[in-house]
């Protein structure tokens, strides 16, 4: 039988990322896959043929693309264990830069009205209540799937978020709220380009929650030339791009006569989000 730490050094020799690998073994012989003190101390353990092939079916997964957390089935994000599947996106470390800015624009033990739109698994929406418990979060999704998965998210953390579903044929993402107003609106919409390179690295995500139009604006279009109209005096609209469509979102808000509009660098100093206030 192989040594843990011999099938950890192969799976490394195939050009997986040794977290990656590290948190599969671990997933493979039955551990918390964040419990990596387990996997040094038994590195030198031999591994069953059973956890051997189950390792080696997770390795070639994950070499194929598929991202981590959806073969260990959650992902931790903002402190948080999040299930995650094939219906929702795998939520991105960066997106986090997002929940920081929205968390500086909600003063702490304050009432505040927050709506997050398209929120996939939950993620933005369950970080934002579980740091500022005294605001009433909503969240949308066009995805029946993506809301099921939120909505166990938040029954497993014990964090009341209010989840609706929107209508994806409907070009206006907040045509299911009617005329509900918000002190801030937070969004990762859709923003890659139609027929963009990186959208090949991704096809275990569910593409509607990737692309959006030729350019990658029409999400960000949309969602911009409805929010003053569900947003309070002086609320705040904030949104995740790519790192190259800043200065198209900026000019966005400006042409929708947002105010105070600035950008803020991810993790890895990109330029990732953007928000404005309601003049």
């Amino acid at each position: 039988m192989p040594v843990l730490h011999h099938l950890l050094l192969s799976a490394q020799s195939q050009g997986l990322a040794r977290l990656d690998a590290q948190m599969l073994l671990l997933h493979a012989c039955g551990q918390d896959p964040l419990n990596r003190a387990w996997l040094l101390a038994h590195a030198q353990d031999a591994i069953t043929a059973s956890q051997t092939s189950l390792a080696e079916q997770f390795f070639k997964r994950r070499i194929n693309g598929e991202p981590v957390a959806y073969i260990t089935g959650f992902k931790e994000f903002y402190g948080l264990r999040l299930q995650i599947d094939r219906r929702v996106l795998d939520p991105r470390d960066d997106t986090e830069t997002l929940i920081d800015w929205a968390l500086e624009l909600l003063p702490a033990n304050q009432s505040a009205l927050v709506l997050d739109l398209g929120t996939g698994s939950g993620a933005i929406a369950l970080a934002i209540k579980s740091q500022r418990p005294h605001a009433k979060v909503t969240a949308t999704d066009a995805s029946a799937d993506a809301l099921a998965v939120a909505s166990a998210n938040a029954a497993q953390l014990g964090l009341p978020v209010q989840f609706i579903q929107a209508d994806a044929t409907h070009p206006n993402w907040f045509a299911a709220l009617q005329n509900q107003v918000f002190d801030l609106i937070v969004s990762n919409p859709p923003y890659i380009a139609e027929g963009d390179v990186h959208l090949a690295a991704l096809t275990h995500e569910p593409a509607m929650a990737l692309s959006s139009g030729n350019d990658g604006l029409d999400a960000i279009r949309s969602i911009i030339a409805h929010a003053a109209q569900h947003l309070a005096p002086s609320g705040w609209l904030l949104l995740e791009h790519g790192y190259d469509q800043a200065d198209a979102v900026h000019s966005l808000l400006a042409q929708a006569s947002f105010s105070h509009i600035c950008t803020r660098k991810d993790l890895s100093d990109q330029p990732r989000c953007t928000r404005g206030q309601r003049s």
